[in-house]
């Protein structure tokens, strides 16, 4: 079972990237970014950070350039906001769950039409 502490640590740093990302960060490339996880070690050194990014795949490339070349900024800002000894590593990972649940729903409605022509 993780360690309480750091999951209120990770929520706490979801919340300041998301605000940095709306309001801070200034680069072009980063597109419509939701953060749907952040995830720590159990010592607390590393963050990852997951997210989905809404458009094409040039968008998603586009984001992912965007948070790296951002992430000694992002690093630095919850370092000073959480007040932590020790800033966690941060890690920005493409979250694929929208894509696992549309081809989910697809195999899904698949299977419902040929149960159907089956009844028939």
């Amino acid at each position: 079972m993780a360690n309480p502490r750091y999951i209120k640590v990770a929520e706490q740093i979801k919340v300041i990237v998301a605000d940095m990302l709306e309001r801070r960060i200034k680069d072009p490339r980063l597109g419509f970014v939701t953060l749907t996880d952040v995830r720590l070690t159990g010592d607390g050194r590393e963050a990852t950070i997951f997210y989905t990014v809404l458009g094409s795949e040039e968008d998603r490339a586009a984001t992912a350039a965007a948070l790296a070349s951002s992430n000694g900024l992002i690093r630095s800002i919850v370092g000073k906001q959480l007040g932590m000894k020790f800033t966690p590593t941060i890690q920005f990972v493409l979250d694929a769950v929208p894509e696992t649940a549309a081809e989910m729903e697809d195999i899904l409605a698949r299977a419902r039409a040929h149960d159907e022509q089956v009844a028939a």
